[in-house]
């Protein structure tokens, strides 16, 4: 009898995504139903200096080769702080100041700022997936421990990933976004159908506005888009941010969204508002598909036009998404506005493991106490939609 041998791994810490090639990083992250891990999308993020050192974001991409052939990678980052993640975790920091405790650097898998459901370690298709993902969470346990890291957070994750890394003692902790589901839409009247009466007109009033203020909508995708408007998205992007302060923080560069052009506009919709005669859009949004999941990220106006946030953020994307077969749409975070457009609270998770044991122990004694709360909060959130009430 042939004695099967493990196989050969090696592993590597990579402070580069460009250190690995493309199509062996895309390999893996391709089959995702997330473009947020795709190649093009991380490298944007480096290389425009969004998500580096200097802005408290340092790469530490954990990679698994066997052969030379990359089977297995994690996006990972070392922070110094905790911006741009929309997991608000200050209440662990305070704690572990008032215990004595450095809670920074720690480690953060996630995609930078972009809080959207589907994290998850790649791994090659074929491979064994729970062989592998020990080998990086024991890789990842060593790292923590050889440098003093408090702890390793994973946000927006995968639902079926996070049953497995619960397995390897990570501890869930309950969140919620604002999400909505192709119902089986024909049109955007089949939508409507939903709402009570009086939502129903709110919104029909809303689109009707902007009509009324001579805009007109577009949804822009791939080569419809001219590498103007990649720049004129950073400008709308910078003063919706500055407009709200800490809250809109500027975590972008003007040479991310120029840089998006031309390699990565296959995954854009920009939903661009114009006046009547007009060649310049006065407003528009950001948005990015894959598959059947759209995604809303940014948007800006040059003033103030009544609703058109509604329209060119909501409405207009939700159109756009029934005719082109998308089911699910997250239009960002926050859901004052959104959960009265027919975005109900949605549940998500983080995944959290402390190498401090006092940190640990707190975690572990808490956190279910602290998920039925929120649980109880999505329940609360969503018994309070403007839907039509069933007889």
């Amino acid at each position: 009898m042939v004695q099967q041998l493990r196989p050969c791994y090696s592993i590597s810490w990579i402070r580069r995504i460009d250190e690995i090639p493309q199509q062996s990083w895309d390999a893996l992250a391709l089959p995702l139903s997330t473009p947020f891990f795709e190649w093009e999308w991380l490298r944007n993020m480096e290389t425009s200096g969004s998500a580096v050192a200097k802005a408290g974001w340092m790469p530490n991409h954990l990679t698994i080769w066997r052969e030379g052939t990359l089977v297995a990678a994690a996006p990972l980052y070392l922070k110094g702080h905790s911006y741009g993640e929309f997991v608000f975790d200050h209440q662990w920091a305070d704690l572990a100041q008032r215990l004595g405790i450095e809670y920074y650097p720690k480690l953060l898998g996630m995609s930078p700022f972009t809080p959207a459901e589907g994290y998850r370690f790649l791994i090659a298709l074929g491979e064994d997936e729970e062989e592998l993902t020990a080998l990086m969470v024991e890789a990842i346990d060593q790292f923590c421990d050889h440098n003093h890291i408090s702890g390793c957070n994973f946000l927006y994750v995968d639902p079926g990933w996070r049953l497995l890394m619960e397995r390897f003692g990570f501890r869930p902790w309950l969140h919620h976004s604002y999400i909505w589901q192709n119902q089986g839409y024909q049109t955007f009247d089949d939508y409507l159908v939903g709402f009570n009466a009086n939502q129903r007109r709110n919104i029909k009033r809303e689109r009707k506005s902007v009509d009324k203020s001579g805009l007109r909508l577009e949804a822009l995708t791939g080569e419809a888009i001219p590498k103007s408007l990649c720049s004129l998205m950073y400008a709308f992007y910078g003063d919706t941010c500055d407009k709200f302060g800490w809250w809109g923080s500027k975590y972008l560069t003007r040479k991310f969204f120029e840089q998006l052009y031309p390699n990565y506009l296959h995954r854009v919709v920009l939903v661009a508002a114009y006046q009547e005669g007009g060649s310049q859009p006065v407003g528009m949004s950001f948005c990015l598909f894959k598959g059947d999941r759209l995604y809303g990220r940014y948007w800006g106006a040059v003033e103030e036009f009544n609703h058109l946030h509604f329209n060119a953020c909501y409405y207009k994307p939700i159109e756009w998404a029934i005719a082109n077969g998308i089911q699910t749409f997250d239009p960002g975070a926050g859901g004052r506005h959104k959960k009265r457009r027919g975005f109900p609270a949605t549940p998500h998770h983080s995944l959290h493991r402390f190498y401090q044991p006092r940190l640990q122990q707190i975690l572990t004694t808490y956190i279910e106490e602290v998920n039925e709360m929120e649980q109880r909060q999505i329940e609360a959130i969503n018994n309070n939609l403007p839907l039509k009430r069933e007889k």
